[in-house]
């Protein structure tokens, strides 16, 4: 009787097998389906506009690599780049620090932490223009909250919406509002840790700082290194909070404007402001050269710092 049930029993798993086969790939086919509309589909589309002169009203114009030649002679886009890439110099490491400080604090504060954890996270649900504004006024030279505070104990701040030694750190100073994801993944990476590892270390006599940079650091390299790339990668798109501030209604005036010109606003300007579409486009794949050629540098260096549980050598 077992013999004859089992051809049954056969049949019965490979058609369960089966409906599950077809549901997955009916969850798997949706997302490939939104990859290729809304993802492939239009980089190939931008790719292949890179190579024509196209104005979104009349029809495409092969221009060959006349787009590709002009990024090379255009200063805007040298201008651009250069400060794009200062803004993430000096915004990523300052994010990643201070999130990790306010992560080394919540990690102590015990039961009140998720309390802290939501308070400091509430900013990255404010929209960004609504936070350039905001962050417009505050960095006013003249009347803004923070130079006022500073006039306080002594210090005359400086101008940071129109003096161009400044406008890039007001701006990594303002972004630093939104690190309460990086402070939520820090603070999960923390609680990982095991602890047996530093009662160890101090029955060994090492300090807090050898404690930090010994124990702590490496073992939440994985996490550092995550944000490091993500936050590189957000660092170098800049847009809607430097537009918001410098490039809305209420424009400043050309010198600061300068400053603040970053590489996906100059791609803005000339997509939606001269309809260069084709330039734009070109425009785009370089930046997406740039962010590969960054994250492939970043990816090779951390093969020696980053540590992942479980590896071996």
């Amino acid at each position: 009787m077992a013999a004859l049930a089992l051809p049954g029993r056969r049949r019965t798993r490979s058609g369960n097998q089966r409906r599950e086969a077809r549901a997955a790939y009916g969850f798997i086919g949706i997302w490939i389906i939104g990859f290729l509309v809304f993802t492939l589909g239009p980089m190939i589309a931008s790719l292949v506009l890179s190579f024509t002169d196209y104005n979104a009203i009349s029809s495409p114009k092969n221009v060959g690599w006349d787009n590709y030649r002009q990024l090379v002679s255009d200063p805007k886009v040298a201008k651009a780049l250069a400060n794009t890439l200062i803004y993430a110099v000096m915004y990523v490491p300052a994010a990643m620090a201070v999130a990790l400080g306010l992560a080394m604090v919540l990690n102590r504060v015990g039961r009140a932490s998720g309390f802290f954890r939501t308070i400091f996270y509430l900013p990255v649900m404010t929209p960004p223009v609504a936070a350039g504004a905001l962050f417009l006024l505050l960095l006013n030279g003249n009347q803004g909250l923070l130079n006022r505070t500073l006039h306080l104990v002594g210090i005359n701040g400086p101008n940071w919406t129109t003096d161009t030694a400044w406008v890039k750190p007001g701006l990594a100073i303002t972004m630093l509002w939104g690190v309460g994801g990086m402070v939520v993944i820090y603070l999960a990476a923390l609680r990982q840790v095991p602890k047996e590892l530093y009662e160890a270390a101090s029955l060994d006599g090492a300090g807090a700082w050898m404690r930090f940079r010994r124990i702590t650091l490496p073992m939440i390299s994985g996490a550092l290194f995550f944000t490091l790339i993500v936050q590189t990668i957000y660092a170098l798109q800049m847009f809607d909070q430097a537009y918001t501030m410098f490039f809305g209604g209420q424009q400043n005036t050309t010198y600061s404007n300068d400053a603040a010109l970053f590489y996906v606003i100059y791609l803005f300007q000339q997509a939606f402001g001269f309809l260069h579409m084709g330039y734009a486009s070109a425009l785009a794949w370089l930046l997406f050269i740039v962010i590969m050629i960054v994250t492939a540098i970043q990816v090779r260096v951390s093969r020696r710092f980053v540590y992942y549980e479980g590896e071996r050598d």
